[in-house]
């Protein structure tokens, strides 16, 4: 791959999920360095998307999977770095993945009458949505799980019951 092939294909796409994500930032009321770190996630989200799709070749419904993972991690971390409500960063982070067009589409199937084009292109859609949130599904139950283990050890060493 060239480096203009590069930049074209992961460089700016990234860059435009960025700044999809600083201005829907500003939206959900998140300032100063929070927006950041949403651009980023939204950055960082659509890059493994596209490294999942497109060199390694696993498929639209295991990239987005990986990068609902990732983007959760991400997300996750931020918010207990910065002492935030993940879900903030979390929302703002997954809007470039969000599976608009998809919707748009199987509406336009729909109201035109071509029902095998709408079904698929719903089912699509449906499918993404919900590697997505299988993403974030996955990484807030292993957060949870491991708070509640640290959380039982702690009581356990106090003498709590």
């Amino acid at each position: 791959m060239e480096l203009t092939e590069v930049i074209q294909v992961f460089v700016l796409p990234c860059l435009w999920a960025f700044g999809a994500c600083l201005a829907f930032a500003v939206i959900f009321n998140i300032h100063g360095l929070g927006m950041f770190i949403c651009g980023a996630g939204g950055a960082l989200g659509w890059l493994v998307y596209l490294l999942c799709s497109r060199p390694l070749g696993l498929g639209d419904m295991l990239s987005a999977l990986l990068a609902g993972v990732s983007i959760s991690v991400w997300s996750e971390t931020m918010a207990r770095l910065r002492k935030c409500p993940v879900t903030g960063y979390l929302l703002v982070a997954f809007f470039p993945l969000v599976p608009g067009g998809g919707i748009y589409y199987a509406m336009k199937f729909a109201i035109a009458g071509q029902t095998r084009n709408f079904g698929n292109t719903l089912m699509h859609t449906v499918e993404f949505a919900g590697a997505l949130a299988l993403g974030v599904l996955l990484v807030s139950s292993a957060v949870r799980m491991r708070r509640t283990v640290a959380e039982r050890r702690r009581g356990q060493r106090y003498g709590a019951v």
